[in-house]
């Protein structure tokens, strides 16, 4: 997986995609996902190092399946929440 986190004024945001996906844009009835290098290519972690950048951010942006099962089980989106676009799983999360 890769992570990155992107500093604004507003706090951190995490962004985080399955590695398989960076680079590539996904097309579906007027929805678009562009895995951008620039926006998800950081470190190149495992689900302990995903888990604890999750624990210190307040916002996160999450492609694939891997990332987006994992912010699942651990309580921060839940599945209900969660698009596909030309069958990537993608999810936003805001805490307040």
């Amino acid at each position: 997986m890769f992570v990155k986190i992107h500093k604004t004024e507003k706090g951190p945001i995490l962004a985080a995609c399955d590695e398989h996906l960076i680079g590539m844009n996904f097309r579906e009835e007027g929805k678009r996902l562009d895995v951008s290098e620039i926006f998800y290519k950081g470190e190149s972690v495992g689900r302990d190092v995903l888990v604890e950048r999750m624990k210190n951010v307040y916002t996160m942006n999450l492609v694939g399946d891997e990332v987006v099962s994992i912010a699942i089980e651990e309580g921060y989106a839940s599945a209900e929440n969660v698009i596909e676009i030309d069958g990537v799983k993608h999810v936003q999360v805001v805490i307040f």
